[in-house]
């Protein structure tokens, strides 16, 4: 087989091929002869169909299958012959032009790019750190008080306060007319909470059971009921029953409850500590990742495949398809995306692993047995049963890969933390909560 290739335009390729005619057709007779001991036929035995009705039946079918077969794989063997790194699927189209008893095709293809990362000493990372301090134990504490707060009727002269939990009845009108949602009957929250819109809240609170009020209230023009969003509504609110909260205490009975195995104060705030530090240490890593991830992008020169990039862009209207699908959204399979949405981050994903597999490749940063061990024992050491966590992964080689990838990242991160110029900034617990 003869190859040929050319260079299109940057990433893009052309390679001829051509293929003996008498090997394709001896590849269809080999294949029509092995389908015409199986197939059946009105007016003949199973295995005794004529030949030549089985070409005049088959035959133009076995033949496109034959050419689909050889033309691909005397491509592939081409490409590997040539060390040739094929990105996405060739578009093969038979030449015009054929040697006589030949048969020549045109593939049409892009090729991985050379990846140039440049000096990564002169790149510059923020590098953030954090602490679990006693506050955000504090805070932890409070919020668990809160889930397993219980509640008791306000004498009938109370009047409402922050924490305490009220059943209402509310009409709200627009115009003169009630809207969607703006109606209910012995409706509860608390106040204070932030589940109601702040003129809500205040309408409510310092209200007494029984009595009744009339206020104005603006909905954002952000609100997530578009219908009102924007607009101002008249309301009135009658107030039926006041509640007041009551937190359980911190001591053993409520580390108990928990399923604290130390169940003391000591032991509860060293559980949520032990808790707070897991998910900071996660923030962290995920907040330097992307710093990292940032700045080796930068450092990095390489044109783009555009079949890596539309497969990515499928990916990701195919994710976003099921998430709508997944929210109950109807037809959302039919529902117009534009292609140019998602592109942007198509093409970032497609750069980053790009330029972190160049530098996995070059720097010999592949995840080791031993790293993929110790990741896997990380993360089953928060569950109660760390042994089935451990034989669940590794009973899947999918997973193992999720681990992989993850390492691989990981040392990729310190990799380019040792080298760049690293600024660090101390967040406090709650500035690295806030963070997305």
């Amino acid at each position: 087989m003869a190859v040929t290739v050319e260079t299109l335009e940057k990433l893009e390729r052309k390679m001829t091929l051509t293929l003996p005619v008498g090997i394709v057709e001896s590849e269809v007779q080999s294949r029509l002869k092995k389908l015409a001991r199986t197939i059946k036929m009105d007016g003949f035995r199973p295995g005794k169909v004529p030949m030549n009705v089985v070409s005049q039946r088959y035959g133009y079918s076995v033949h496109y299958e034959v050419m689909n077969d050889k033309v691909g794989e005397a491509f592939f063997n081409a490409a590997n012959e040539a060390k040739l790194r094929v990105a996405g699927q060739p578009r093969i189209s038979e030449s015009e032009a054929s040697p006589e008893g030949e048969m020549a095709f045109d593939a049409v293809f892009e090729v991985y790019p050379d990846v140039k990362i440049g000096d990564l000493s002169t790149a510059e990372v923020e590098k953030i750190s954090a602490e679990v301090t006693d506050s955000a134990i504090d805070k932890t504490v409070d919020i668990l008080r809160k889930q397993r707060r219980t509640f008791s009727q306000r004498p009938h002269d109370a009047a409402a306060q922050d924490g305490d939990r009220v059943t209402v009845d509310f009409e709200g009108k627009i115009d003169g007319e009630v809207f969607a949602g703006g109606k209910a009957e012995d409706f509860q929250f608390i106040v204070g909470d932030g589940q109601m819109l702040k003129e809500f809240e205040e309408a409510t609170r310092g209200m007494k059971s029984g009595e009744s009020k009339t206020f104005q209230m603006a909905f954002p023009a952000d609100y997530h009921g578009k219908d009102v969003a924007g607009k101002t509504a008249d309301f009135m609110v009658t107030l039926k029953k006041i509640e007041a909260a009551h937190l359980p205490d911190v001591d053993g009975a409520l580390a108990k409850s928990l399923g604290i195995e130390d169940a003391t104060v000591e032991g509860l705030r060293a559980d949520i500590k032990k808790n707070l530090a897991r998910e900071v240490k996660a923030r962290l890593l995920a907040r330097n990742k992307q710093a990292v991830m940032d700045a080796l992008v930068g450092k990095a020169e390489l044109d783009l495949p555009n079949a890596s990039v539309q497969a990515e862009v499928n990916r990701l209207m195919e994710g976003a398809r099921a998430d709508l699908k997944q929210r109950g959204i109807k037809d959302a399979d039919k529902a117009p995306m534009p292609e140019d949405i998602f592109r942007p981050q198509a093409e970032r994903r497609v750069r980053l692993g790009l330029v972190v597999a160049e530098l996995v490749r070059s720097n010999n940063l592949q995840a080791t047995p031993e790293q993929v061990k110790a990741h896997i024992e990380e993360l089953a050491a928060s569950y109660e049963k760390p042994a089935d966590v451990m034989r669940w992964y590794y009973s899947d080689n999918n997973r193992l890969a999720e681990v992989e990838a993850i390492v691989i990242e990981n040392n990729v991160t310190n990799f380019v933390l040792a080298q760049a110029k690293v600024s660090d900034k101390t967040l406090s617990f709650d500035e690295l909560m806030a963070q997305n």
